[in-house]
């Protein structure tokens, strides 16, 4: 049988190795085997936004050399719950129980401080209050300098923000964060 070219293009390859390397484990947990040839082109269609190789292979020439749109990814379960805790306005409504959640939530707040600012403790405190509802900015300034996003001074007369980077789930959330205001 002649063998046919079909062409395979993205437009992000970052998420297509993301969605493959997804697939790869998912399929390795349940058959705990390596994919076969059949299934191992089923996965890099899916990886590169088609249904399954058919699909790809069906497309006609012209639409085939045309990159196909990476489907947005969903945002993770602990973006989603950590959202959760956000009213339409991006302020905090309530401090949750789960560690990992409060951690990500951090993050919502710490975009809210100017870099190249120095702050007061009580500029620091109306920042904070300006976005929770919670009533309780002594608990998210010190979880802010025990992340190490904040610095204070000594005698806790200065705080500034420090430089730090986010993860992927960090940058998910103040994406979705910006988005509402």
């Amino acid at each position: 049988m002649p063998r046919t070219h079909t062409p395979l293009q993205t437009s992000d390859i970052s998420s297509f190795a993301r969605a493959l390397s997804r697939e790869l484990k998912q399929s390795h947990a349940l058959n705990l085997r390596l994919p076969g040839h059949v299934e191992l082109l089923n996965m890099l269609a899916r990886a590169a936004g088609h249904r399954n190789f058919q699909s790809l292979k069906a497309q006609p020439p012209a639409a085939a050399s045309a990159p196909v749109a990476a489907a947005p990814a969903a945002p993770s379960d602990a973006v989603a719950k950590a959202l959760r805790q956000f009213d339409a306005q991006g302020r905090i409504t309530r401090w949750p129980h789960k560690f990992s959640v409060q951690r990500l939530m951090l993050w919502g707040l710490w975009m809210r401080f100017d870099g190249k600012r120095r702050y007061r403790e009580r500029e620091v405190n109306q920042i904070l209050n300006a976005w929770h509802l919670f009533g309780d900015h002594c608990l998210l300034r010190r979880e802010l300098i025990e992340m190490e996003m904040l610095a204070r001074s000594d005698g806790g007369a200065e705080y500034r923000k420090l430089p730090c980077r986010p993860g992927e789930e960090a940058m998910a959330l103040m994406r979705a964060l910006r988005e509402r205001a």
